[in-house]
């Protein structure tokens, strides 16, 4: 039997719950403003709940069916994730003002909320049910642009989400039938069966090389403001996952420098502007999780600062496409240039993202992918420091340059547009200025990592660190000038560029068509033998039972009493022999 709820502390509650009831209400309410002011209120409660804990700790526990359940686990990892999170909610919700679809306004706070709850979960399964919510309320952002490329890749991101869930809770049933415990901590390890399954579900949502194509084929297709929240959770919240259950796990080295690396050449010759930041955010992923796998004090600082800034420089830069696509139709390169003449805060910002995202001193990118260059560097991880450089350096092309080039600068095409709503610009003027204030004050940053000790005795403002960083940008820099000039740089052309998708999408697509045509000749067959067996039945049935047939007949007295004699005698034996 189902024991009922236990509230052990109603003093202590978690942040997502205000922002998910919100979603909730919002789906009841018919009136455009209230759901809107509901959206800007939601992420405001759950800040006056992030600041309600008097000390680290687990709150918001919850007895249910022989389950504890910690719905709010309050330490410095999860302190830093839920803040940026609701940063997030909050610049998100003022983006999407414009906007009158009720469905993504329930959604994306809901989402926002999910993401949230699964940051504060303190035990797998409260990380499972959060884990899915965010799946399945993320998808009708991306369905939410009403077409069939996108209905198409929001079930292919269901599909893969729900994967990653199912995975997970595997995971978490074999450990906790190995060792009694659905404890959500450093004790996970992918030597056991349930730890790998669950280091598995952790690795799809992050977008490990190989798992990594649902990011590129949805969020491209998603809507204008749904792209900038899915831009904000999914990922972050599996580096987080991460962080909290593997760090120091050496093979999280070596995945996240692949991470780095391989989107730069697929970004370079992208011609969707969306779409190449989808492959930037996996770039970006990668320094998270070396900085993960390294495992120290150090680098376990770098990758919560590079989540924290990168959330809000990656949503900045989709901010600043999703206002483009709304004014012009269209975020391909191939058809775009100029923009600056009749959108020029909006390349303002882009800009700042794009200086944020390139790590240029007075940026907030500066200063949080420092600590995690230094603690490789420390490690003595020599190679995977050159790859992570040379990362740095791709990321300065593709995005720090090729998006506000393309988009606002090359090849003016007469394209005159107004320029964004006013409430996409105070969303991107919030972004935009949390980059340089996180930039420059870095103090106030590195005082709200895991380690704080360890970062404020680091200091990223010193002149070879300076330097070294101003040449690997002016080289980059350089590079993309001479190639652009003399016709060398890759040209921008509408086609669709082919990811390792296409080989499991190509050859899966086959072999399940194959699959479908036989089991469709296999039902017709069978339905052939049923319907002649049928039809067979039918004719002796109606033989015996019709008007006509022979059990209508009239019978002969005489076999109808030689019958009636056998059957009596029959009857008679059966009595006799019977004890």
């Amino acid at each position: 039997m189902i024991e009922a709820f236990h509230i052990e502390a109603l003093a202590h509650i978690s942040p997502a719950w205000p922002v998910i009831i919100g979603g909730l209400i919002a789906a009841i309410i018919p009136n455009f403003t209230l759901r809107k002011a509901l959206a800007l209120a939601v992420p405001v409660m759950a800040l006056v709940l992030w600041f309600n804990p008097a000390a680290p700790g687990t709150y918001g526990i919850i007895e249910f069916g022989g389950f504890t359940l910690e719905t709010f686990r309050y330490d410095p990892l999860s302190r830093i994730w839920g803040l940026v999170f609701i940063i997030a909610a909050f610049i998100n919700a003022i983006y999407g003002l414009h906007e009158k679809d009720r469905l993504a306004d329930t959604m994306g706070m809901i989402y926002a909320g999910a993401g949230l709850g699964a940051v504060f979960a303190g035990d797998l399964l409260t990380l499972f049910f959060f884990w899915e919510l965010t799946a399945i309320s993320s998808v009708f952002l991306i369905w939410g642009s009403r077409n069939n490329a996108a209905y198409k890749a929001g079930l292919r991101y269901l599909a893969i989400h729900i994967l990653s869930g199912v995975l997970l809770l595997a995971g978490a049933v074999i450990r906790a039938s190995e060792t009694g415990s659905w404890a959500f901590d450093e004790t996970l390890s992918i030597e056991t069966t349930g730890g790998f399954l669950i280091f598995l579900a952790f690795g799809i949502k992050c977008a490990f090389p190989l798992l990594h194509n649902w990011l590129q084929d949805a969020y491209p297709k998603a809507t204008i403001t749904g792209a900038v929240v899915l831009s904000a959770f999914t990922t972050k919240l599996a580096v987080y996952a991460l962080a909290r259950g593997y760090a120091g796990t050496d093979i999280l080295i070596y995945i996240g420098a692949v991470m780095t690396a391989f989107p730069v050449f697929f970004a370079v010759v992208e011609n969707d502007l969306r779409k190449v930041l989808a492959y930037s955010l996996n770039n970006q992923l990668g320094f998270m999780v070396v900085g993960v796998g390294v495992g120290t004090e150090l680098a376990l600082n770098g990758a919560a600062a590079h989540a924290f800034v990168h959330i809000i420089y990656k949503a900045l830069l989709f901010m600043s496409m999703g206002a483009v696509l709304l004014r012009v139709g269209t975020v391909k390169a191939s058809e775009l240039g100029g923009l600056f003449k009749s959108m020029p805060a909006t390349a303002v910002f882009c800009l700042i993202g794009a200086a944020s995202i390139s790590a240029f001193p007075l940026f907030s990118g500066f200063v949080a992918k420092a600590l995690t260059l230094a603690a490789v560097a420390q490690e003595g991880h020599v190679i995977v420091w050159f790859v992570l450089i040379f990362a740095s350096a791709g990321v300065l092309e593709h995005s720090g340059i090729k998006i506000p080039y393309f988009a606002f600068f090359a090849h003016d095409r007469g394209l005159r547009v107004r320029e964004a709503p006013a409430n996409m610009l105070i969303a991107m003027f919030l972004a935009a200025a949390l980059c340089l204030w996180f930039g420059i004050f870095y103090g106030n940053l590195y005082e709200m990592l895991p380690f704080p000790e360890a970062a404020l005795y680091y200091e990223p403002y010193t002149f070879d660190h300076i330097v070294g960083q101003m040449q690997l940008l002016l080289g980059a820099m350089f590079a993309f000038t001479l190639l652009v000039r003399f016709g060398l740089y890759p040209e921008e052309k509408r086609s669709e560029n082919v990811d390792s998708d296409w080989v499991y999408r190509r050859f899966g697509d086959g072999a399940l068509r194959w699959i479908w045509a036989m089991m469709d000749r296999l039902t017709a067959a069978i339905g052939n033998v049923i319907n002649a067996v049928g039809r067979k039945l039918g004719g002796r049935m109606f033989q015996a039972f019709s008007p006509i047939g022979a059990l209508s007949r009239d019978i002969p007295s005489g076999l109808l009493a030689i019958w009636t004699s056998a059957l009596l005698a029959i009857v008679l034996l059966i009595a006799y022999l019977a004890p």
